[in-house]
């Protein structure tokens, strides 16, 4: 059953890894490549733990976050009840993404914690000076102090290809998020370092990130930025398959998915090519799916189950049983998602999360707006995204090993 006492790795190289696992630190290597570890924010191992809050409670400030997630990608239409959302009474940290990742960047190291992101493209932190600056726990970062640090002209075709603006004749970035949270400053060429699994660090010199003089917003004191892992033109990748939205999201196909024997056919793209339903996304908690669409898998995995269902206060999600936390295994369907070329079957451990002591919920949701593939769908599997063939794998794996 899923938890929220998460970790995960990632692991580069030509291409793209991500292994997010159900509870304990998991340590892999990638022929080739490297793995760095990632530190889920309710895991004892983060600095946003609150050992304080239930199993209830940290559902729904996940599900909050989730929901906050979907109307940045798309303002469009909330996905959720906003009726049973304000009825949640766990109290919520404001901060995107789930994953926070270690780094360092200059010369010498300067050590960041960073919301880790597949769902944005920059890499940035706050800088020195900020006159402008949400509070951080950490120092800030002092480009004056690094030997590697270069800022970007104005007068380089990369600013040009950037869409950056200039002031005097640095090259400067704006981005702006759903909630109204902005960072603006300067893009600069430095070296990030990344420390890994095996014990040795791996430099990536002439990293293009962005130094925040101007940040603020719902970001959280504990981390001092966001490094961008999706496929935008700021990352030399693309999404598997382009949509409407910007090059930044990972878009995938569905065809169907099937409740054990049972095969429902998945609404299809709105795209001209036909393609690129679904969004594979890191930062969001839920898989969600359009309204209809759910409301059908809904009724196929509460027929196969046939339990009583309960209502779970504060959580609001619409399919819940009880199941105590000394019930030896909660007996679901196997879902199996048909991804174009690809199923992958998920079993009760990645579709059902413990909501209390008492029960579990289906850890899928109905949507107005995008379909997002989340991170409880991907425990356990190792998640490559290869950006050369512009694919997406699925490997199951064992976290504890």
């Amino acid at each position: 059953m899923a938890a929220y006492h998460s970790c995960a790795f990632v692991a580069l190289s030509t291409t793209l890894l991500f292994l997010l696992c159900a509870s304990s630190l998991s340590l892999a290597s990638a022929k080739g490549g490297f793995s760095v570890d990632l530190i889920h924010r309710d895991s004892p191992k983060s600095p946003f733990y609150n050992p304080s809050l239930t199993p209830s409670q940290r559902l729904a400030n996940a599900l909050r976050r989730s929901i906050n997630r979907l109307n940045h990608f798309s303002p469009v239409a909330s996905s959720l009840s906003q009726d049973g959302l304000n009825q949640v009474e766990a109290t919520l940290i404001m901060n995107r993404g789930e994953y926070l990742m270690e780094a360092s960047i200059g010369t010498p190291p300067f050590p960041i914690k960073a919301i880790a992101d597949t769902g944005s493209d920059l890499i940035w932190t706050q800088c020195k000076p900020c006159p402008s600056c949400y509070q951080q726990t950490d120092p800030l970062f002092d480009p004056e102090r690094s030997s590697t640090y270069k800022a970007l002209p104005c007068s380089s075709n990369q600013c040009v290809s950037l869409n950056g603006t200039c002031s005097s004749s640095n090259c400067q970035y704006s981005v702006s998020y759903g909630d109204g949270s902005h960072s603006r400053g300067n893009f600069a060429r430095e070296t990030l370092t990344l420390g890994s699994t095996t014990g040795r660090n791996v430099a990536f010199p002439k990293t293009l990130i962005g130094c925040g003089h101007d940040n603020n917003g719902t970001f959280d004191e504990k981390s001092s930025g966001i490094v961008g892992l999706g496929g935008g033109s700021q990352v030399v990748s693309t999404p598997i398959v382009q949509g409407l939205y910007p090059e930044t999201f990972y878009f995938l196909t569905v065809e169907a998915i099937s409740v054990g024997d049972t095969k429902l056919a998945f609404p299809p793209s709105t795209f001209a090519n036909g393609e690129g339903n679904i969004i594979i996304d890191s930062g969001t908690t839920l898989t969600l799916f359009p309204s209809d669409f759910y409301a059908n898998l809904e009724a196929e995995v509460d027929k196969a189950i046939g339990r009583e269902r309960m209502d779970v206060p504060n959580v609001p999600l619409s399919l819940c049983y009880k199941s105590s936390e000394s019930e030896a295994e909660f007996k679901a369907p196997t879902l199996t998602v048909h991804f174009k070329g690809a199923d992958v079957k998920l079993d009760a451990a990645h579709t059902f999360v413990r909501a209390s002591e008492e029960a579990v919920c289906f850890a899928f949701a109905p949507t107005k707006s995008i379909s997002i593939y989340g991170n409880l769908s991907q425990m356990d599997f190792l998640v490559g995204y290869d950006k050369k063939k512009q694919t997406v794998s699925f490997k199951p794996t064992d976290c504890t090993k």
